[in-house]
């Protein structure tokens, strides 16, 4: 695989020109994402309980200190081996970085469908650090689209169909909590929608040969 060579004068004039469409693509970027915060919200009344460290949980207890949450449904059911190949990629660029959000007043932490003794397998085996709680007992993922019973292949969220994989599928929620500890569903995304939220996706875009693992 090659591209044309050409000089440095007819490498800026191209370039000057892929400039101009970027930077009205980061203009659109951003019109989105503002659109994205002005959605209505749809208050979560239905009480949720998670395993974590061998406790149960609530999804206000998920918060922490935070008023923001935004959760990583990581393909990867009680029955399987392994967690989904794709979403291992996304654990591994989420891994370490956390932390970050804290100066945001958000929490960022992955859920899964498998028992919270196979998460946590799986984080000694892998390194991860992140938080990583079990939905195995509780309607959080069907309600979210993060799972769906067996047999279930696709699935309408009302926007758009999604595609599950023995039960299980990806996407990214978004809840805030009020200073009364009311908790609302603010944003989803699935398919290609979780892509940009993944820091790995961009650089990937500027190598030569692209996406490639």
């Amino acid at each position: 695989m090659q591209n044309n060579v050409v000089d440095r004068e007819e490498w800026v004039r191209h370039r000057a020109e892929l400039l101009m469409l970027e930077k009205a693509h980061t203009k659109e970027r951003d019109r989105l994402s503002q659109l994205r915060r002005q959605l209505p919200w749809v208050k979560v009344d239905k009480n949720y309980s998670f395993e974590l460290d061998e406790a149960e949980v609530s999804l206000v207890s998920l918060f922490g200190n935070n008023s923001q949450l935004i959760v990583y449904n990581l393909m990867f059911g009680e029955e399987w081996d392994r967690p989904c190949l794709g979403c291992t990629k996304w654990a591994e660029a989420l891994n370490g970085t956390v932390s970050q959000y804290k100066n945001a007043d958000a929490t960022v932490l992955a859920i899964s469908s498998a028992s919270q003794s196979r998460v946590k397998m799986e984080q000694a085996k892998r390194g991860w650090t992140f938080p990583w709680v079990s939905a195995v007992n509780t309607d959080f993922s069907h309600d979210y689209y993060g799972s769906a019973d067996k047999g279930t292949k696709t699935k309408s969220t009302g926007t758009e169909d999604v595609y599950f994989d023995r039960g299980e599928n990806h996407g990214i929620s978004v809840f805030y909590k009020n200073e009364a500890g009311e908790v609302f569903h603010t944003y989803s995304c699935y398919n290609r929608g979780v892509e940009s939220m993944n820091g790995t996706m961009a650089y990937l875009d500027i190598l030569p040969k692209g996406r490639t693992w």
